[in-house]
């Protein structure tokens, strides 16, 4: 098979404003799901430790596609010790100065080691390129040179997934607003992604230029349609699991071990240690309180309540002696 780029899988716009939002994901089979995945992932990372298998995971895509939920999921059970996060800065002067990809080239992992990429060398070929921090040179240069460095690496027995998450601008627009309403979330927000949203064709541009040129079937780039987070983390980690030739490999479990008997050891007062005070036992007490609370409320209402269908009652009682006709209740 030829290794040069393919053509297939370029479109970014036109795909993205055309098709119909999905239909949200149910979120208790997504839990479900997402458990077994994510089980699945644990003995996969088991493999690559085992067999000292190398794997590189690009993470790419428009801003607020996902991409940072999904490494999210990805890693949240692995072992932090042979699974890692690269999102690196903007470049410093010193690595300004170097080949482009060098400071990549020493993020790549070591035997038996996962190396995700939260964004990568594609920055040339997106932000870069768009916003003019490269110059027409390197831009070309980039895209001449990407092809022949991911070649390499596969060739050197590194396996590489590249991953482009694909939102449309609708969706984007409404995820900027949530950010930007959510303290907790609002550290997301840059200028740069405002940006964004005035260049939305430019980066539709870019991107299909970069397909074009880096699409090749050693490393391929494959979509994850993004515009329901929950499906795109199910399907990504699917891809991703089916993708790698891992095997189930057993695992030593260690032997539980009795305690001794304590021999000598006294252990100091309290006092003598300083502890980190305990506000938690207050959410405790505030609970009890709102309890409390509750019950004196439910209890009044009650008793309002039952004071009234004795006041019927009684009324009831007195129209049956005095009338003599039996009262018959339906339930409603």
């Amino acid at each position: 098979m030829s290794d040069s780029p393919q053509t297939t899988n370029t479109q970014d716009s036109g795909s993205e404003e055309s098709r119909q939002k999905p239909k949200k994901l149910d979120r208790k089979a997504y839990e479900k799901e997402l458990k077994r995945l994510q089980a699945e992932l644990v003995e996969m990372q088991q493999w690559v430790v085992s067999t000292g298998a190398r794997l590189v995971i690009i993470m790419e895509g428009r801003d607020a596609a996902g991409k940072g939920s999904a490494i999210k999921r990805i890693t949240q059970y692995l072992n932090p010790r042979t699974c890692r996060i690269e999102a690196l800065p903007a470049p410093n002067s010193r690595e300004q100065g170097q080949w482009y990809f060098q400071r990549y080239v020493e993020k790549l992992p070591t035997k038996g080691e996962i190396v995700i990429f939260d964004r990568s060398w594609y920055n040339r070929a997106g932000v870069e390129r768009v916003m003019g921090f490269a110059t027409s040179e390197g831009y070309r240069r980039f895209l001449h040179q990407a092809p022949i460095f991911e070649r390499l690496l596969v060739e050197d027995g590194i396996m590489l997934r590249k991953y482009w998450f694909s939102v449309s601008d609708e969706e984007q627009l409404r995820r900027f607003e949530s950010r930007r309403d959510d303290p907790l979330r609002r550290w997301k927000l840059s200028p740069m992604d405002m940006q964004s949203i005035t260049r939305w064709e430019d980066y539709s541009k870019a991107k299909d230029e970069m397909f074009v040129h880096t699409d090749i079937p050693t490393a391929p780039w494959y979509t994850v349609e993004s515009e329901d987070k929950k499906r795109s983390r199910i399907n990504v980690i699917n891809h991703l699991l089916s993708s790698i030739p891992y095997e189930h490999i057993e695992q030593d479990i260690p032997e539980m071990l009795e305690r001794p008997a304590r021999r000598d050891y006294e252990r100091p007062p309290r006092s003598d240690f300083r502890y980190v005070p305990d506000v938690a036992s207050n959410l405790e007490k505030d609970k009890v309180k709102e309890k409390k609370k509750g019950k004196k409320t439910t209890i009044k209402r009650s008793s309002h309540s039952s004071g009234g269908v004795l006041m019927f009652l009684s009324s009831v009682r007195s129209t049956r002696v005095s009338t003599g006709v039996g009262v018959i209740f339906r339930h409603a």
